[in-house]
């Protein structure tokens, strides 16, 4: 598995309250935001500088 960093965001109240709910579907909030940004940045068709270690688009 690839290493892992931890990243800090702030939401809107409904928005934490929606993950939340995911919950009861068997999500976890991180597994949930993971996934959702694996899905749209593959979407973007994003790239990383190795040498940056900073996402470039093409």
């Amino acid at each position: 598995m690839a290493k892992l960093v931890r990243i800090v965001i702030q939401l809107p109240v409904e928005l934490k309250e929606k993950l939340d709910a995911l919950k009861q579907q068997g999500y976890t909030t991180s597994g949930f935001i993971r996934a959702t940004l694996e899905r749209e940045l593959n979407k973007l068709d994003v790239r990383q500088d190795s040498t940056t270690r900073k996402a470039v688009t093409k």
